[in-house]
Parts: C-alpha cells; structure tokens; sequence
C-alpha cells in the first residue's frame, strides 16, 4: 500500500439522511447520501461505507481515521427514549429541575408547559451533606442517607445516576465520596459526576447538564459499541472519532463518559466546514445555512472566528420564539457553536391550522415515512412534495438515485392545502415554499439581527440537500447580496467532520471581582488548565491553547465570554475587551461599574495540518455529471411557469455570468438560481449567486 491509498472517513447521520465523505491522502474525495435507517442508524452507515470503498477502488485496511457526528443522543433527549434515570442530591435540592430559572418562553401563555425533567421525581434521592460557596463544610455528608438513596436506586431498577451535590464545584469531595459507594454497592450502574462533567458554577445548569449526560450515556455507549464492533466487520481497524458539539473532535472513550457534548455534533460539523471554506476563499464574514430533511441551521463566522456559545436548550419549540427567548426545552451548559435551528427541512410538514393559516414544519416526516414523493407509504404532503410540484426538482429520480413519484406529491399538495386554500396547485405549492424561507430566516435573523449583527454585511454559505434550493430567496428576503454553493453540498457536514480538530473545552469558576484577582493569580488559573488538558492530550505531536473568560457588570445576571490574546493580559486589557464586547452586543457599555469574572476557560486544541484538506476543489472536484434539458417550474404569479435550462455545476464558468431562472442538477442537491438573479462558478468549484430585487 502506497501512502497516497491511505484514506480518512467522515460520517454524519441526520434525522433524514447518512452521508458519507472519504478523502485520500493524493486529495481524491468520494462521497455517498443515502436515507437514514432510524431503527438501526448502523445498517445505512455500513452499507454506504461498503459503497464508497467500491467507488474509491479501496478496502477498510487504508482507512487511518474514521470521524462521525450524529443526532443518536439528540434524537433520545427528544423523543425520550434515554436511560432510567436517577439524581442524587443534596437534601433540599430534589426539585430543582422544576424550578429551574423560573423563566418561560412565552410571558404572558398560561397554557404553554415545559418538557417534563428527564428524572421523575420518585427517582430523585436526597443526601444529607452542605458546602458553602467557597467549598467549605457546612455539614459533613451522612451516611446513613447516602445508604438510603442507594438502596432506592437499586429498588427502583435505575439504570442510570447522575450526582450533583451543592457547591462541588468548588469542592468535590463529598461528590466522589458518593460516587465511589454507588460504584462500590451497584458497579454496573452507569454514573455521572457534576464535578467531572461541568464544575462550574449555577446549580441549576450544573444539574440540568449532569442528568442529560446520564440520561443519554447507555444510549450512546450502546450504539458506539455497535458501530465499533460493525466498523471492524468492514475491515477499519482505524480509531474512531466522534464530533462536539463544539466543533471539535473527541476520542470514543471520552465519548462515553461526556455524552451531553455530542448533542449537537451534526449541525456544528456544517459550520466547521463553512468557516474552512470561507477561509479558503477568502470570505471572513460568513452565515452557514445547513438545512437537510428535518432542521435548518444558521451559524454565523467573523473575520474566520466561529461564535459560540457556553449553554443552549434542546427539546423545546424550536420552530417557535426567539434564541433570546429560554425556558422551553432541556438546558445544557457545555460549550458549543452558537447555531440557531428551527423545524424547517425538506421533510417538514405542510398543514392548515383551525383558522386555515399555512405552515410547514415543526413536524417531520423523517426517512420513514418520508415525504409523498418517496413513494414509501407517506401521506402527510411535506416541504419536498411542494418542490417537485413546483418542477424544482426532478420529477421520476433525484440524481443520487432515489426515485421520485411527482403524481403522488402533486396530488398530496392539491388535495391537503390547494384545496382547502381554494388556489391553484402552482399556489398552494409556491405559498408552502415562501413559509418555508420565512421560518429559514428567523434562524438566520437569530444569529445575526439579535446578536447586533446586520445580515447585509454578510455572505451566505448555503449546504445540506435542501439549503441551495432555498438560498437565493433567503437571500433576497434578508437583503444579502451574495449566496455562495460549495461543491457536494449535500454532504457538506460529512466534510466538515474531516476538516475539525482533535479539541478539549476546560473550565473553572473564580466568580470574583476582576480587581481582586492579581494576575498571577489570573496566570496560575490558565496554567492549571493548561497543564490538565495537555495531559488528556499527551499523545498529541503539538497542542495549541486558547483563553477566555466568562465576564459581567456585577449585579448582572448572565456573562459573556471574551476571548483573549495567546499571551497572559493584565487585569485592564480583560476589563477593556469585556467592555468592547458588551457594547457590540448590547449597544453601550458601563463605564466605571466594576467587571465580575465569573469562570475561565481554555480550549486545547491539536493542529490537523498533517492532512490534506478534505474540502472539494475546482473542477477536479466532478466526478458525476448531471444537467440538460429543461423543466417547468413555478416562480409565483408575477413570472409564473417557466422553462428552466437544468444545468451541471461546471456548465458554468467565472468569464460570463448565467442569469436565472436556472437550476442546478447534482448527485446530492439541486441550486436553484431564481429570475433576478444571476450565478457563476469560482476558481474553487462554488456556485456563487449574485442576488436581484
């Protein structure tokens, strides 16, 4: 075997669709989409590796890494379908998941309700023990109540244990004391321990967080076990690596034990993509838009920096309210891409309210059934049935392969939301298309508009199997100039889990003001992070640390978090980067008022250099071709039908400029370029929109 044989991996699997991307160390990329298998998401993966290994002329043995990112555990939070699962807590705490932070998505609706907590309370197991804030005994743990919540834990059947005790942030001592009895007493129980998984201050996100990770740690390890297992039935003998939802990677054994930082592993791989992308290109300010079969996502890049967040909600209403809006799903404060995502993807649900109001989503009809047109027993008209109606896409087989049956979804559109409407099938089809962009925008208004950032002063990135089709209208309704559609957007995400980096996110609480900390002090805290995660990266070749704090005006009740330079920066270069933030978040700063620095963070990161890039480029990037002909389609009642030229990516080119209508036929999407607008191809092999009024 040559070097130029070896191969790496990248598999995401979406609620709707599993892709695969393999890139070779001569920069060779072969890719596949195929439906996800939600009874056993492995069953696609495996017969799409075997597919792509045919296509590549390889076996499993050249395979040097195989990194995947899925919605395994998202999917189990959602649809509860995780672990039996218990709490132990400090006495006087059992109801803390109900209380949370006493906040509601919706003020003044008295009917909303929140998610029912992952642990009922039966299942919730009081210790009697007490620290104060700064880690000091308050009251010595008790054993005979520790003795008491274990044999209810053994009675009760649980197989899962989450233990988060007051204050063990600052001290874990009685944590571990009850951890190390419950492992001594029930070993075969699976345990999670606030002050391994989150030692951060705020008990209710503390709790929130540990209980979502051991519901979701046998569902995980269970199917990373079975992946494991399958991967070396193929012939991979390589390691297997999973994505964060921080946008890094993490070794499977770290995976089992930190299950909650998997959560939104799918949707951050597409932004780790797009930002490699716009580095490539030369595009500093960038919003990604990944919309596939169930969700649309919008993430923002600045000057090539991803935004991310310190916690985010799963579970709630996402179709519903703004990203300023909290109290609607489960909490989770472990550090992730700040993506803004709502119930928008191609299989989404066109329906009628009771006063005959069109909607589309948040209900999906998945894989399984699928929409109409898949001809695999759905009945619901979706999303994807309005675009064949509209001849957006093709009408018998989608060029990946998977056919299509246009008279069924044209007649689901007629007789569920034409009729009732009293429009035509054109209409009815077209309105479904525009709600659909409109529910895409709150996405995108929520990372740029309500984060104090003007969407005009953007590019769009626009992937996953549904996102070109949607961008150039997005665009225009956001007033943004410039859509670009990178080559193999329908597999986008799948490259981006081969374009992160291996990546540890550390944290500490000082929760002082920044005028009592020396920095010294300040110093010795990063180095003590530093030294911790260079240990659980001790194999690596080089490790590159960032820094950052979590700061507010005291009295305030949120932080942000300000990154910081490589280097160690006195107390005034803090306060002074704090107010820079704070006034381009909020529009004003607090002159005077001292800064509270609530936690620092670092995020030790290991280069991925060594391998080529696994981003598609030029026209070496073909290896399908499509287009010819033309197709009616709709583009609602000022152009009507019309004949719209079918193009492959590389009938264009960057001399002349194709004005629309045009579509844009390939194995894993179709663009679609609307009348008004205009498209080229880049030097790099994207499709780059210039959008009309």
């Amino acid at each position: 075997m040559t070097r130029e044989d070896d191969c790496r991996l990248g598999v995401d699997v979406g609620g709707t669709f599993t892709d695969i991307v393999l890139v070779t160390e001569a920069g060779r990329v072969a890719s596949r989409k195929v439906l996800s298998t939600t009874g056993n998401y492995a069953e696609a993966i495996f017969r799409s590796i075997h597919d792509v290994f045919q296509e590549a002329g390889i076996s499993g043995a050249c395979v040097k890494e195989l990194i995947r990112g899925t919605t395994v555990a998202t999917n189990a939070i959602i649809e509860r379908r995780g672990a039996r699962t218990g709490l132990v807590t400090t006495e006087g705490f059992r109801d803390l998941l109900e209380i949370g932070r006493l906040r509601l998505m919706r003020l003044y609706d008295m009917d909303q309700e929140r998610p029912a907590p992952l642990v009922r309370r039966r299942w919730r197991f009081e210790v009697a023990e007490r620290l104060d804030h700064r880690g000091g005994v308050i009251r010595a743990l008790e054993r005979n109540t520790l003795d008491r919540a274990i044999a209810g834990i053994a009675e009760e059947k649980i197989e899962s244990v989450a233990v988060c005790l007051v204050h063990a942030y600052a001290n874990p001592a009685h944590e571990r004391a009850v951890a190390a009895a419950i492992r001594e007493r029930l070993p075969e129980i699976y345990l999670t321990v606030s002050s391994e998984v989150l030692p951060e201050i705020r008990e209710f996100e503390r709790t929130s967080t540990t209980v979502a990770n051991a519901y979701v740690m046998p569902i995980l390890d269970r199917y990373l076990s079975t992946l494991e297992a399958g991967i070396g039935g193929v012939g991979i003998t390589a390691p297997l690596l999973t994505m964060q939802s921080n946008g890094g990677v993490m070794t499977v054994a770290r995976a089992r034990t930190r299950p909650v930082q998997l959560i939104e592993s799918g949707p951050a791989a597409g932004v780790i993509a797009a930002s490699a992308m716009a580095r490539w290109v030369g595009i500093p300010n960038i919003v990604s838009l990944d919309m596939g079969g169930t969700t649309a996502k919008a993430s923002v890049t600045e000057e090539y920096e991803i935004r991310r967040s310190s916690e985010f909600e799963i579970g709630g209403p996402i179709s519903r309210g703004s990203r300023l809006n909290k109290g609607g799903g489960y909490l989770l404060r472990t550090p992730a891409i700040d993506i803004a995502e709502v119930g928008a993807g191609g299989g989404s649900i066109v329906s009628l309210d009771g006063a005959g109001a069109l909607h589309v989503g948040p209900q999906s009809a998945g894989a399984v059934p699928g929409p109409v047109c898949y001809d695999n027993g759905g009945t619901a008209a979706t999303l994807t049935d309005a675009n064949v109606a509209l001849g957006y896409l093709a009408q018998d087989r989608l060029p990946s392969g998977l056919r299509l049956d246009a008279a069924k979804a044209r007649s689901a559109i007629a007789a569920q939301v034409a009729a009732p409407l009293e429009l035509s099938l054109e209409e009815a089809a077209y309105g479904a298309y525009l709600v659909g962009c409109s529910g895409i925008a709150r996405a995108v208004r929520a990372v740029t508009i309500e984060r104090g950032r003007d969407a005009r002063d953007f590019t769009l990135i626009a992937f996953g199997g549904n996102g070109p089709l949607f961008a150039a209208e997005l665009a225009r309704t956001l007033e943004i100039g410039c859509v670009l559609v990178p080559p193999a957007p329908g597999v986008f995400s799948a490259v981006g889990l081969l374009e992160a980096e291996v990546e540890h996110h550390l944290v500490r609480t000082l929760n002082a003001p920044l005028a009592e900390l020396t920095d010294d002090f300040v110093a010795s805290a990063f180095q003590a992070l530093a030294d911790e995660a260079r240990e659980l990266m001790r194999e690596a070749p080089s490790v590159e640390i960032e820094r950052s704090v979590d700061a507010k005006y005291a009295g305030q009740s949120f932080e942000l978090t300000i990154p910081l330079p490589d280097t160690n920066p006195p107390a005034t270069a803090i306060e002074e980067l704090f107010g820079r933030e704070h006034e381009r978040t909020y529009g004003h700063r607090a002159e005077g008022d001292p800064v509270q620095i609530v936690n620092i963070r670092i995020v030790a990161r290991m280069p991925r250099n060594r391998h080529p890039s696994a981003l598609p480029r030029g026209a070496g990037a073909a290896r399908r071709r499509f287009g010819g002909g033309k197709r009616e389609a709709y583009f609602g009642g000022h152009f009507g039908g019309l004949a719209t030229p079918i193009l492959d990516r590389f009938d264009l080119t960057n001399a002349e400029p194709r004005c629309g209508p045009l579509l844009i036929d390939e194995y894993d999407a179709t663009t679609l370029v609307p009348p008004g607008c205009s498209a080229v191809l880049d030097q790099f092999g994207n499709i780059v929109i210039r959008v009309g009024d």
